[in-house]
């Protein structure tokens, strides 16, 4: 069992920025891929990055290339969404996610938190 914790949401203004926290409890967070997904009020969860089990490795959609930068620290156990240059289309819940191989689906992870709000205006 994994349990994950965000912090870090807020509201900004657009090009603002942002960093999101996802903290698991467990010992065994090292061996999970971690992903951010978004859900928008009315809209379908969406993936937004992931990075692989060692941090080598960052995956993202495209619209947050180049804006948000995936990383993680598994000494704490943490993984953190860094967002740049904030757009009102940013706004969503954002939550954390973890399973054991990569995945950009959402029905594939096994692990959720509870989700964090992030507001960006314009």
């Amino acid at each position: 069992q994994v349990q994950l914790v965000e912090s870090g949401g807020g509201l900004v203004q657009a090009g603002g920025s942002l960093r999101l926290s996802c903290t698991a409890s467990g010992r065994t967070f090292s061996s999970y891929v971690m992903g951010w997904f978004r859900q928008a009020p009315g809209k379908e969860r969406e993936f937004v990055a992931a990075i692989s089990w060692s941090g080598g490795n960052t995956y993202y959609t495209d619209s947050v290339k180049g804006r948000f930068t995936i990383s993680r620290d598994n000494a704490k156990n943490t993984v953190y969404l860094q967002m740049n240059n904030l757009k009102p289309e940013d706004t969503a819940v954002y939550y954390c996610a973890a399973r054991r191989t990569y995945s950009i689906s959402s029905l594939e992870y096994s692990y959720w938190g509870q989700g964090t709000q992030v507001t960006v205006s314009s």
